[in-house]
């Protein structure tokens, strides 16, 4: 397998793997926009060659859109090998290269969410075991921080007090999501427009900076859904799944 990095000087003619389809596209123009604004924090998005699922991307844990403290450490906001790549050992070679760079850049380890038991959009707990990876600090919803040191005396990364406890005030759902994830930028409006249809109280946040980020109530701040100020769920949702979820 043939890998390449995106960049700002070839991110218009290269695919991105979480959503295929032309510059056209909300979801790809979306995606694109926020790699390019993040490039200069030092985030790396390796992929492969062959269009597919089937890439790694991270970045230097104090630039992390999420509420954690990881000072000197790498944290990889996705790893995701997919369909046909699964199997032949291409996230062995993408966690590889992490591992690689990030040594060259003088990180003292890597940092990733994950849970007890594999979640949609979230890493494989059994791979990051077997790679080496530890549970490092949990959060009331499960939702749990793994780490990888590269040496024995480096202090473990945590989430900041905000995430500890995910909650919302008020009633009625409330999403907090980035455009970090492409698919937000389709289905958000989508539900947004379910909800109103159909008389649901729901106020979508969208959280466009970093400090907003590092602030947000949740260790995962792609997508994630309350409801009266409960955690519910970082599975995105359609017009059908959210109608469920809701009891319509």
């Amino acid at each position: 397998m043939e890998y390449i990095r995106v960049t700002k000087e070839n991110i218009e003619k290269e695919h991105i793997c979480c959503a295929i389809s032309n510059n056209k596209d909300v979801q790809v123009s979306s995606k694109k926009a926020w790699l390019t604004d993040r490039f200069d924090d030092g985030l790396v998005f390796l992929k492969s060659t062959e269009r597919g699922k089937c890439f790694i991307e991270y970045i230097p844990a104090e630039n992390a859109w999420n509420p954690i403290d990881a000072d000197e450490y790498m944290y990889i906001d996705c790893l995701w090998v997919s369909g046909s790549f699964k199997g032949h050992g291409y996230s062995n070679d993408l966690l590889s290269a992490c591992i690689s760079d990030s040594k060259e850049k003088g990180k003292k380890g890597l940092c990733i969410l994950c849970a007890e038991k594999k979640k949609p959009f979230l890493a494989d707990p059994k791979f990051l075991k077997y790679k080496g990876f530890t549970v490092c600090d949990e959060a009331d919803n499960g939702i749990q921080l793994w780490y990888l040191p590269f040496s024995s005396d480096m202090e473990p990364p945590k989430f900041k007090e905000c995430a500890r406890h995910p909650h919302t005030d008020g009633n009625g759902y409330v999403l907090y999501y980035t455009s970090q994830c492409p698919f937000n930028a389709k289905y958000v409006p989508i539900v947004e427009q379910t909800a109103k249809e159909h008389g649901i109280s729901f106020r979508a946040i969208h959280i466009d900076t970093k400090e907003a980020a590092q602030a947000a109530p949740t260790p995962i701040t792609t997508y994630a859904l309350f409801c009266d100020g409960k955690y519910l769920t970082n599975e995105q949702m359609n017009d059908t799944k959210f109608l469920k979820l809701a009891g319509q």
